[in-house]
């Protein structure tokens, strides 16, 4: 049962997010893309812009630049030009052409599977070296973007004023290893399907994750 006045227990946790996954049981990262390198472009371009504003111009940089080699290679003003409807796409265009440098001079080409070594490209942070990990190699992770962070927030896994590293730690020590990554796709799609941060009735989510909960105690 999700509670209103203190913050939820492990157990209480685990059934949270088990609600949510029967609200959105297909819950999968929506950035399309077909490899590693692909992803990792994908979520660099995400940043501050929603994911089906990074699909519509990834077709068009994807088709002139498939790999590293040819991103590295590429005229910085030409990758502009082909994610300019994405926000702040000037600077992302240079973080694109110095990560796929990285990735050519020091990786190889290959996307690293490591969070040390992701955090190391141009673009790159803890969020996003989450995904990657997650979503490319299969590693448990969880990513704290702005809904995770939310909805953590809103329904008392986390104290309000916990950063986002705190609300991902917190995350960690509640929910089994083998549960961080599909926590991750539930609370995003819970956060941006079912209770988005425009105003809305909260207590009808609340409402619907304690039926969900109570249905399965009862089952």
């Amino acid at each position: 049962m999700v509670k209103t006045e203190e913050l939820l227990t492990s157990k209480e946790t685990v059934e949270l997010i088990d609600a949510m996954g029967v609200l959105f049981p297909d819950a999968k990262a929506e950035l399309t893309h077909k490899n590693a390198f692909e992803l990792l472009i994908s979520v660099i371009l995400s940043a501050q812009t929603t994911d089906v504003g990074v699909n519509k111009a990834t077709p068009k940089l994807f088709a002139a630049y498939p790999t590293p080699e040819a991103m590295m290679d590429a005229d910085v003003n030409d990758i502009m030009e082909k994610i300019k409807t994405i926000g702040l796409y000037r600077n992302k265009a240079k973080f694109l052409k110095k990560c796929a440098t990285q990735l050519v001079e020091d990786f190889d080409g290959d996307v690293p599977n490591t969070r040390k070594e992701l955090q190391s490209l141009a673009g790159v942070g803890r969020k996003t070296a989450n995904v990657v990990m997650s979503v490319a190699f299969g590693e448990p992770a969880i990513a704290v973007d702005t809904h995770v962070d939310r909805i953590s927030k809103k329904f008392n896994i986390a104290p309000p004023e916990a950063t986002v590293t705190q609300v991902e730690t917190i995350l960690m020590e509640k929910l089994p290893r083998d549960m961080w990554s599909k926590a991750h796709h539930r609370m995003i799609f819970f956060g941006r399907y079912q209770c988005p941060a425009r105003a809305h009735n909260h207590d009808e989510c609340i409402m619907i994750v304690n039926e969900i909960i109570e249905n399965k105690k009862s089952n």
